[in-house]
């Protein structure tokens, strides 16, 4: 995939991963409550964590969302699909920073610079049936859910039934939040 551009936001930076965002990322992923709709238990260690967020054979863009005083809000990312020009996203807020609209705010950004950029034609996200916070924001960013898979994932909580949400490049744009 393409190298990972700086977007920005009203209130955020989104760059590109590095060497130090594990610590600012770890409460939230090395907690157990924090990671139920991972497809992995909470990490155990930041070295583990690195390793995961950094591993060289992983295909996808990671972006990490800073505020103006450098403070990590959390993590965003892209990776390919079953054809080319087709991404799935995901996301992750850091629990301090938890609805205070970090994800909806950055997510947004980067489905425009997915679209804007051609890098894609059609974003998916894959949501667990029980989260519903992250089903209300992909829906509020545009996504019809396309697909409802039950037991289609095995999770260090089980068996999961998950949502795939879609959106075309060439759908309508969302309506603006309420302010």
């Amino acid at each position: 995939m393409a190298e990972v551009p700086t977007l920005t936001t009203a209130r955020f930076t989104m760059r590109p991963l590095r060497r130090g965002d594990e610590h600012a990322l770890f409460p939230t992923l090395g907690d157990p409550e924090q990671c139920l709709y991972l497809s992995r238990e909470a990490f155990a260690s930041q070295q583990e964590l690195w390793d995961w967020l950094a591993a060289p054979d992983w295909p996808g863009l990671t972006w990490i969302a800073v505020d103006a005083n450098g403070e990590v809000a959390g993590r965003f990312v892209a990776f390919p699909a079953h054809e080319e020009r087709v991404l799935e996203i995901g996301y992750i807020t850091c629990a301090a920073r938890q609805q205070q609209g970090v994800a909806r705010e950055c997510t947004a950004a980067l489905v425009d610079h997915l679209f804007a950029s051609g890098m894609a034609r059609k974003l998916t996200a894959v949501v667990d049936t029980g989260n519903a916070v992250s089903a209300r924001l992909i829906e509020s960013l545009g996504f019809t859910r396309e697909a409802t898979f039950r037991e289609h994932e095995t999770t260090h909580v089980g068996l999961c039934d998950v949502w795939v949400y879609g959106r075309l490049a060439s759908d309508p744009p969302p309506p603006a939040p309420a302010a």
